[in-house]
């Protein structure tokens, strides 16, 4: 019975290790979920303030999106005015070291009601 001395603290350290892996891998899906969404709403602000501006033109239209943007903690990718129609990408990396891996990103189109 001298072979099982100490397997108990080994056990204890392995079931430990692999309860720390899965919260940092929920954690992680967590952070790329928030970015996801906070991209999504960061793109409806943008675009709905870049169609509000779309009568005076690309420039000041996109400079409202990029301005909305920022101030919901995203940047934008692009912004593209067709007549009164305002597309727009915005970008929000995730927290934490997952953000390293690349950013998540939403498209939003909005205009006048077509009939």
């Amino acid at each position: 019975m001298t072979g099982d001395r100490g397997s108990a603290g080994i056990l204890v350290l392995a079931l430990a290790a692999v309860l720390a892996l899965v919260g940092a891998l929920a954690a992680s899906v967590g952070a790329v979920a928030v970015a996801r969404h906070r991209a999504a709403s960061a793109a409806d602000l943008a675009v709905l303030a870049a169609a509000d501006r779309a009568l005076d033109g690309p420039g000041p239209a996109c400079a409202a999106a990029d301005r909305v943007a920022r101030a919901a903690g995203a940047t934008v990718q692009s912004c593209e005015l067709s007549g009164d129609v305002a597309d727009v990408v915005a970008a929000v990396r995730p927290g934490g070291p997952i953000g390293s891996w690349g950013v998540a990103r939403s498209h939003a189109r909005a205009g006048p009601r077509r009939s």
